[in-house]
C-alpha cells in the first residue's frame, strides 16, 4: 500500500521591501505552508498575499510563529516559560487565523519556527504549552514538531493531532534532534543526498546520526526551507521520489 508524504514549507519570510524565497512558485509543488506572522520575518501584507495565494492553488495553511527575534531571525535561543510559549502562538496564530477567515479557509495547522521549534522539541512543559495553543485556536488545528521529540508526549497529553516532521536537509544528533545551524556539518548541502535521505524517512522511517547511529522516525510531513535558493529546484526533483 502507497503512503502519502505531505511536503511543507516555511513562506512569507521577507519583510516590507525585503524579499526571500520563491513563495508563489514553491506553491504549485507543496501540500502545505508555514506562513510567518511577523516576530521573525513576515508581515500584514504578506501574511494576507500567501493565505490568498494558498486558498487559490488549495494548499493546507499554517502559522509559523517564533520567538520576539525579528533581527536574529528566530534562530537564538531565549529564556521563556510556558505561558509565554502559549501566548507566542495564540497571538501569532490567532493572527493569521483572522487572515484566512477573512478569506474563507480555514487554519489547517501551527508549526514553531527556530529555536522556538528546537527548544520545545526538548523541553515537554514548553511543547505541552504550544499544544494547549494550538488546541485553543480551533479542534481542528494540527501541530506540525518535529518526529520522536517532546511534541510527540505533549500532543497526547493535551488531546490535539500531531503530523512528526523531518528534515532531508538537515543532519541529526543520536538522540533525533536536529544539529543546530552553529555546528559543522548542520545542513546537507548537496540536493542527491538530501532527497536520498528525505525518501529513506519516509519509506524506512529511519535516518542517519551524525555519529553514524541509526534514529527512528515517523514520517508524516517533510519541510522543504523556502529560503533556501534552491528550494525549486530541490522539491521539484524530491516530489516525484516521494
Amino acid at each position: 500500500m502507497k503512503r502519502k508524504i505531505d511536503l511543507n514549507s516555511d513562506m512569507g519570510e521577507g519583510f516590507g521591501v525585503w524579499e526571500m524565497g520563491n513563495d508563489l512558485a514553491l506553491l504549485d509543488y507543496i501540500d502545505s505552508t508555514n506562513i510567518a506572522c511577523g516576530w521573525h520575518a513576515g508581515d500584514p501584507e504578506r501574511m494576507k498575499n500567501l493565505v490568498k495565494a494558498a486558498i487559490q492553488k488549495n494548499v493546507l495553511i499554517g502559522a509559523h510563529p517564533s520567538l520576539p527575534d525579528l533581527v536574529g531571525f528566530g534562530r537564538r535561543e531565549m529564556a521563556i516559560t510556558p505561558n509565554d510559549a502559549y501566548n507566542f502562538v495564540l497571538y501569532q496564530a490567532g493572527a493569521l487565523q483572522a487572515f484566512v477567515n477573512a478569506q474563507g479557509g480555514k487554519l489547517h495547522h501551527v508549526k514553531p519556527h527556530g529555536a522556538f521549534y528546537n527548544q520545545a522539541a526538548k523541553d515537554l512543559n514548553l511543547a505541552r504549552a504550544i499544544a494547549q495553543a494550538v488546541k485553543d485556536l480551533g479542534k481542528e488545528v494540527i501541530l506540525y514538531g518535529l518526529a520522536s521529540s517532546c511534541f510527540v508526549d505533549a500532543a497526547a497529553e493535551v488531546g490535539i493531532s500531531l503530523w512528526q516532521e523531518v528534515f532531508a536537509d538537515r543532519r541529526y544528533t543520536p538522540e533525533g534532534y536536529l544539529v543546530p545551524r552553529s555546528k559543522p556539518n548542520a545542513l546537507i548541502q548537496d540536493e542527491d543526498e538530501a532527497a536520498e535521505q528525505a525518501v529513506r524517512m519516509a519509506r524506512e522511517g529511519e535516518v542517519t546520526a551524525l555519529d553514524g547511529s541509526i534514529v527512528k522516525v515517523q514520517a508524516d510531513t517533510l519541510c522543504i526551507h523556502g529560503d533556501s535558493p534552491s528550494a525549486l529546484d530541490f522539491v521539484r526533483k524530491i516530489k516525484p521520489l516521494l
